[in-house]
């Protein structure tokens, strides 16, 4: 994950860090920053608290197309990780 701008949400209005293990699980998975970026902006969330929150979307051209972030709200936002097949409860 080399970018040479910062990543910037529109939706929370903060720079985006991308965790090492964020960016190994987005590795892993196939996704790009476009992707995460499209996840955090215009995603569905859910806040566990304050500070916590999941941000997640479907992308139907995938095979695992329901798309995860965990993040941490702080003075930038901080992307934890990542998931697929990820279910809402």
């Amino acid at each position: 994950m080399n970018t040479l701008q910062p990543l910037f949400s529109q939706r929370f209005e903060r720079e985006i860090i991308i965790t090492r293990h964020a960016a190994m699980r987005m590795s892993e998975r196939s996704m790009t920053e476009t992707m995460l970026l499209e996840i955090i902006d215009t995603g569905e969330t859910r806040y566990r608290d304050e500070s916590h929150l999941w941000a997640f979307k479907t992308f139907p051209e995938r095979a695992d197309n329901f798309l995860c972030a965990v993040l941490v709200l702080e003075d930038r936002l901080i992307v934890k990780t990542v998931m697929h097949h990820f279910e809402v409860r």
